[in-house]
């Protein structure tokens, strides 16, 4: 960490009084982090989506992957340490359902960015419309 950078992390913390502010942004990045983290495997995707219509047993959920009950349960300990599903004993099972209200930070990070990207694009056609390439031209 630079100076300057380490300088003005201890002034936002303590001289201005910002510790709450700057414990709200850690915060929101490991929860972006362990959100995405979770997303990153094409099997929790698949998971998160099985579950999303209703809720079911871990047995219903391991059945159509072709692997033990025991990797399937990590994977759900991923998907429930990023809070996007949530456990609930009914008798002798477990079920999982999702946590849709989970994914809202997520949405509002893609979407800031999807709007940067449309507009960059955008800049950039008008910039292409207006100053066509010469060497076409000859």
């Amino acid at each position: 960490m630079s100076l300057w950078r380490l300088h003005l992390t201890i002034w936002l913390t303590r001289v201005a009084g910002w510790g709450t502010f700057n414990h709200m942004v850690n915060t929101q990045t490991a929860q972006l982090d362990s959100i995405f983290h979770a997303l990153s495997d094409s099997t929790r995707r698949s998971i998160l989506r099985d579950v999303a219509g209703r809720k079911k047993t871990v047995g219903e959920i391991a059945k159509p992957y072709r692997m033990s009950l025991a990797a399937v349960s990590k994977h759900l300990k991923v998907l429930e340490a990023a809070d996007l599903i949530r456990r609930e004993r009914q008798g002798s099972f477990q079920m999982v359902r999702t946590n849709p209200a989970t994914l809202e930070p997520a949405e509002q990070w893609l979407a800031y960015y999807h709007q940067f990207w449309n507009k960059q694009l955008d800049a950039l056609q008008k910039h292409l419309q207006e100053n066509p390439d010469p060497a076409k031209s000859e």
